[in-house]
């Protein structure tokens, strides 16, 4: 759980006659404490395990990929201007050169709800490279104690990170374990499933394999 700093914090912090907020390194700062630092004349310490006792009374734990979730919930539903999304609450940090390349850091990525067709499935997944970037798409998915049936219309390589994935194909079940590679050809129809919380990266050809669906 990652401790999350607002602008009362800050002001809470002045009010106690202080000048220095510790903070936990991977701590999210919003704009509005930034800005409440630079005109309270506050600076922030960063330090591992800061943010617990000696952060101010006001300041949260709480999940960077919730809060968004929350807020990508919102905006889809029109109840939130999109302008207060960017640049704060992007899916992932990402570097890029102009003819392409693309780096994205796999510790900053924030997952969507994946839509499986099952209101029981848990599953999430966030698409990292997609169809106006590339021939390919790839991404994260999770499946976290359940499974789904789904009918794939493009090709598909999944690379289990962790857990243990299920694929069920004509009434038999093939299993992968962490470090494993499946690859699934177009027409099959499939039960994702894992008895646990399986974490994927996939790849799948064509890269618009949402619209084919």
């Amino acid at each position: 759980m990652k401790q999350l700093v607002c602008a009362k914090d800050v002001e809470t912090l002045k009010g106690e006659g202080k000048t220095e907020l510790c903070i936990d390194q991977d701590a999210i700062v919003t704009p509005s404490a930034r800005d409440a630092a630079d005109s309270l004349g506050v600076t922030f310490s960063y330090k591992k395990g800061c943010g617990g006792g000696n952060a101010p009374s006001g300041s949260q734990d709480i999940d960077s990929n919730q809060i968004y979730m929350v807020l990508k919930a919102l905006l889809d539903k029109g109840l939130l201007d999109k302008g207060l999304l960017d640049g704060v609450f992007q899916p992932y940090d990402s570097q890029s050169h102009p003819n392409g390349l693309k780096v994205v850091r796999g510790n900053s990525v924030k997952m969507d709800v994946f839509d499986t067709g099952n209101p029981k499935a848990t599953a999430y997944f966030q698409e990292l490279v997609g169809k106006d970037e590339s021939h390919i798409s790839a991404g994260f998915l999770v499946i976290d104690h359940s499974g789904f049936e789904w009918e794939l219309t493009y090709e598909e390589i999944d690379y289990v990170i962790e857990g243990t994935l299920n694929v069920t194909i004509d009434g038999t079940t093939y299993t992968a374990h962490e470090g494993d590679v499946l690859f699934v050809p177009s027409g099959s129809k499939v039960i994702w499933g894992s008895p646990d919380k399986a974490r994927i990266f996939y790849a799948t050809y064509p890269a618009n394999w949402a619209d084919l669906l």
